[in-house]
């Protein structure tokens, strides 16, 4: 079953607190999604690191509830 972009929104908070999230259903199917997150805990982080942080947060749905996650990262003064 795909996941809604709510329940997204919500597993990236809970992980990284002070994020702004910004989800968008690129082709309203449920299955491919952009998401912009800004955290302050991306700061020092690669785009790798940052990617990876939040791939963690859905915890291992990428792949499999969610197909598709074009992802834009940024720590509040890369913004």
């Amino acid at each position: 079953m795909p996941m809604n972009a709510p329940d997204i929104e919500r597993m990236i908070k809970e992980a990284l607190p002070d994020a702004d999230v910004k989800i968008e259903d690129l082709r309203g199917d449920g299955d491919h999604y952009a998401a912009y997150v800004q955290s302050a805990a991306f700061k020092g982080k690669t785009r790798v690191q940052q990617h990876q942080m939040v791939y963690k947060a859905l915890q291992g749905r990428m792949g499999n509830e969610l197909h598709a996650l074009a992802l834009q990262t940024a720590a509040p003064e890369d913004a």
